[in-house]
C-alpha cells in the first residue's frame, strides 16, 4: 500500500503540486503557497483512501465519459469492453487512472509520469501514455499524450477529471453552443441549443442546485472558475489539442455538479458521453499503429 500512496512533490513559483503515481498517475494537490498558508487550488486527496473520485485531479484515456451496451463496432468489429467501477453500470474514463504509472523524471517544478497498458481488464486497447506537469509562474501546465500500440486501429478520446472545492458562491463559466440532455442517466438523448434554466455556462452557471451531468459542445476551449468568498478565480485554456492529421479545434466539455457534496467537476474532454454509439463518433480520434493524441491544458489563478 505505501508505494501505491507514494508521493512526489514538486515545489516551485509559490506552488506546491503532489503526485501519486501509484495511484492512477493522479495528482493529489495543488496548492497555492500564501503567507496564511496552502490555498488548495483542486479539491484534495485526503492521503488515504484509493478511490480515485477522491483525489484531485486524473487523465482520461484511452477514452473520456462512458460507453453503453458493453462495448462497440469499429471498422467490421465488434469490441466488448466492460464496466470498471462499482456502482456504475458503464466503463467509465477508459483504464489509465485504474492503473499505476511510473515517474520517468522529477524536477523542483516538472514531473513527467509513463504508462504501458496492454489490454487492462480485457479492454481491447494497447497503448504507451505519458503525462507531463509543470509548475509556472501563476499557474500550471498539464499535458496528456496517448500513442496506440495495437494491431488494429481503434477510436480514442482524452480529458481530464480536475475536482474544485465547493463553495456556496463557486461558479463556472464558459462560452457554449449547446449541450446534451439525458435521462436517468448520463447516456445522451438529444442535443440542443436551447439551455435548461441555470445551465447556460455562458452567462455563469452556480454549484448550488440539482444536478448537472452533461456534456456541452461547441466549446471554444476556455473556462473560468470563480471562489468569491476565497478571492480567487482560476482559469482553463487548451492550450494544444493534436491527432494523427494535425490540430485539432477544442468542442467539448462536461459538467458535473451533483446535488450535494464537497467537490464539482468542469472537464475539457476530447468528445461527448458514449460517443462510441452517436453518430460519426464526435470527437473520437481513429488512432493506427504509432499514431498519437495529444492534449495540453495550460492552468492559471488569480485574485478576484
Amino acid at each position: 500500500m505505501q508505494d501505491l500512496f507514494h508521493i512526489v512533490r514538486l515545489e516551485s513559483d509559490g506552488q506546491r503540486l503532489d503526485l501519486v503515481p501509484g495511484l492512477g498517475g493522479a495528482v493529489a494537490a495543488w496548492q497555492k503557497l500564501d503567507r496564511e498558508g496552502p490555498l488548495d487550488l483542486w479539491r484534495p486527496w485526503d492521503g488515504a483512501t484509493p478511490d480515485l473520485y477522491r483525489v484531485a485531479n486524473f487523465a482520461m484515456l484511452p477514452w473520456a465519459n462512458r460507453i453503453s451496451a458493453g462495448g462497440f463496432e469499429f471498422e467490421g468489429r465488434h469490441y466488448p469492453v466492460a464496466p470498471n467501477r462499482e456502482g456504475e453500470p458503464y466503463p467509465i474514463h477508459g483504464d489509465g487512472w485504474l492503473q499505476p504509472w511510473t515517474c520517468e523524471r522529477v524536477g523542483a517544478g516538472e514531473a513527467l509520469l509513463r504508462l504501458a497498458s496492454r489490454g487492462h481488464g480485457g479492454n481491447p486497447y494497447v497503448y504507451a501514455a505519458e503525462q507531463r506537469l509543470r509548475l509556472c509562474p501563476g499557474g500550471l501546465d498539464q499535458l496528456v499524450e496517448v500513442t496506440h500500440l495495437g494491431e488494429h486501429p481503434l477510436p480514442y478520446g482524452l480529458g481530464l477529471h480536475p475536482w474544485f472545492v465547493r463553495t456556496p458562491g463557486a461558479r463556472v463559466q464558459a462560452q457554449v453552443q449547446g449541450v446534451w440532455l439525458c435521462g436517468d442517466d448520463p447516456i445522451p438523448t438529444g442535443h440542443t441549443e436551447a439551455f435548461p434554466p441555470g445551465w447556460d455556462l455562458r452567462r455563469g452557471v452556480g454549484m448550488d442546485g440539482p444536478l448537472i451531468d452533461n456534456c456541452y459542445t461547441g466549446w471554444d476551449g476556455a473556462a473560468r472558475i470563480e471562489w468569491p468568498e476565497r478571492g480567487l478565480a482560476l482559469t482553463m485554456q487548451v492550450a494544444t489539442l493534436q491527432g494523427p492529421s494535425g490540430d485539432i479545434a477544442p468542442q467539448y466539455c462536461l459538467l458535473y455538479r451533483p446535488p450535494r457534496g464537497e467537490a464539482f467537476c468542469f472537464e475539457p474532454v476530447t468528445q461527448p458521453i458514449d460517443a462510441f454509439r452517436l453518430p460519426g463518433r464526435p470527437g473520437l480520434q481513429r488512432l493506427a499503429h504509432g499514431e498519437r493524441l495529444r492534449l495540453e491544458v495550460r492552468w492559471r489563478w488569480a485574485a478576484l
